[in-house]
């Protein structure tokens, strides 16, 4: 046998106790180095530009502050997500022409819905314009409406089906069947956080999950260390907010110390098993969790803002939110995702005039509050805030359905033809409308806008081209816009 064999022999798979104790003595004191020479040794960014390189490139924490490839004004997103699909000719969209035809069917070749209706159906709401811009607005969002030189609103978006499940992973996956990275994953793994001690992305639900629950923020084939942390914001309790975000029973360097032992553990455990993702993300997820319980506790305690401040925002769970979305970007939070609630309070098959005003009620003064307080703050122009359902809603009247809703003739039903989104800051060309519907507000007319090109736009504002922004899966590069997607170029300022 030659001097130089390496096969492997079977003592050496095991060890003396003064040997494993030896072993991990080192790794601790490599540990205490990293500590000392500060996270940004640890956990080095890669160089510029491999934010786009294939898996196991990456840094060791994925969450690492990088810089994007290209310049851009967005630094980190505000998601303000309507869920149930808000109605684009009772919100942003006006259509005067609906009311030409009060109870008759109107002069076009009426498109497939999910549910059987009926002839026009106006808004019983009042438009007026705003701002220097001059562009109309509902009367149930005046607060948003002062804002609209700010904003760029889409009134052209289309997606692919009127069912809420595969629109909410569209819109939010760029995928509405098959398993993929979140938009919020995406983005906080091209950008990392710029807070090592909070997630890079959180997804704010009052009161329970929306529609596909967790399967709108997961992280898919991304490290799950980028899957958005899901937070309650109805709760005020910090306890309740981030469950076990405290140790009752052992002082903070003694939780140190025990997880120091399991993390060496791991690394060892990780070592032999080539890299096992979902073991590094658990490992990257026991030191996030540590990091979170000095600084979570601030992050989320509203009532350390001013009285002046919380009276902006005004009462109730969903200024709640909007004022902790503030409170995250501002500590350095990349993604932050705002859902009314739970299910799909914004699908009003029926009752729509009293559901979308009670709705509107609660979220129009703490979205203008949040426009107003970032802009005041300086963080309006880095900050990209987006307002915007799974779909819109037919300009004709559901009709009764049953099993669908209450036997009425007040509601519209789902449509994905042509809806509306509108943008503000982060590089967004402000006072202005792209793209139109038709005279009815049933499809997307002029300028249409895909979800995926929505998507390839977003991108582009944060410094990505996305169709190089790929990560290598089961031995294909894949992107949040699959293969499809074109940059919006002319909302962009």
């Amino acid at each position: 046998m030659s001097e130089y064999d390496h096969r492997k022999k079977l003592e050496d798979q095991f060890l003396t106790r003064r040997e494993l104790l030896t072993k991990m003595g080192n790794g601790f004191a490599l540990m205490g180095l990293g500590a000392l020479m500060g996270n940004e040794a640890a956990f080095a960014a890669p160089p510029a530009g491999a934010n786009t390189a294939k898996a196991g490139s990456a840094s060791l924490n994925p969450l690492a502050p990088k810089k994007s490839p290209f310049p851009a004004k967005a630094k980190r997103v505000i998601f303000i997500f309507c869920n149930g699909g808000p109605s684009q000719v009772d919100t942003f969209d006006p259509k005067p022409a609906l009311a030409k035809y009060v109870g008759k069917t109107l002069p076009m070749e009426y498109l497939s819905t999910e549910r059987k209706t009926g002839s026009a159906l106006p808004s019983a709401y009042k438009f007026q314009p705003y701002g220097k811009s001059g562009i109309e607005v509902s009367e149930i969002f005046p607060n948003v409406a002062k804002h609209v030189d700010d904003m760029c609103i889409i009134r052209s978006m289309h997606a692919d089906v009127p069912n809420h499940e595969p629109s909410l992973l569209l819109m939010n996956c760029g995928e509405s069947r098959l398993v993929r990275p979140s938009f919020g994953s995406w983005v906080t793994y091209g950008l990392g956080s710029e807070n090592q001690n909070l997630p890079g992305f959180v997804a704010l639900c009052p009161n329970g999950y929306p529609i596909q629950e967790t399967q709108n923020w997961q992280s898919g084939f991304l490290p799950g260390v980028l899957a958005g942390t899901y937070i309650d914001p109805a709760q005020t309790d910090i306890e309740k907010i981030v469950e076990n975000i405290r140790n009752h029973t052992v002082s903070h360097p003694e939780q140190r110390a025990q997880l120091d032992l399991v993390q060496a553990l791991n690394r060892k455990h990780l070592e032999k098993r080539e890299g096992d993702r979902a073991l590094e993300a658990r490992i990257q997820s026991f030191e996030l969790a540590y990091r979170m319980q000095t600084e979570a506790t601030d992050a989320f305690n509203t009532e350390a803002e001013s009285l002046a401040t919380r009276e902006m925002y005004g009462p109730g769970v969903f200024a709640r939110q909007c004022l902790i979305a503030r409170r995250l970007a501002e500590r350095g939070v990349r993604f932050i995702q705002l859902y009314h609630g739970a299910g799909q309070p914004w699908d009003h098959h029926d009752d729509l005039e009293q559901g979308h005003r009670n709705l509107a009620r609660e979220s129009d003064q703490p979205i203008g509050a949040l426009l107003t307080d970032l802009k005041q703050r300086g963080m309006l122009d880095s900050t990209l805030v987006i307002w915007g359902g799974e779909f819109g809603r037919t300009p004709v009247v559901e009709l009764p359905t049953p099993g669908a809703n209450a036997g009425k003739m007040n509601g519209r039903d789902h449509n994905h033809y042509g809806f509306t989104y509108w943008l503000a800051g982060g590089g967004i060309k402000g006072g202005t409308v792209h793209g139109a519907t038709d005279e009815f507000g049933f499809r997307a007319q002029e300028k249409p806008v895909h979800v995926h090109d929505f998507h390839a736009t977003v991108l582009r504002l944060l410094g990505f081209d996305h169709k190089a922004f790929t990560y290598r899966y089961a031995g294909r590069d894949f992107r949040l816009t699959d293969v499809y997607g074109n940059v919006i170029q002319d909302i962009i300022a």
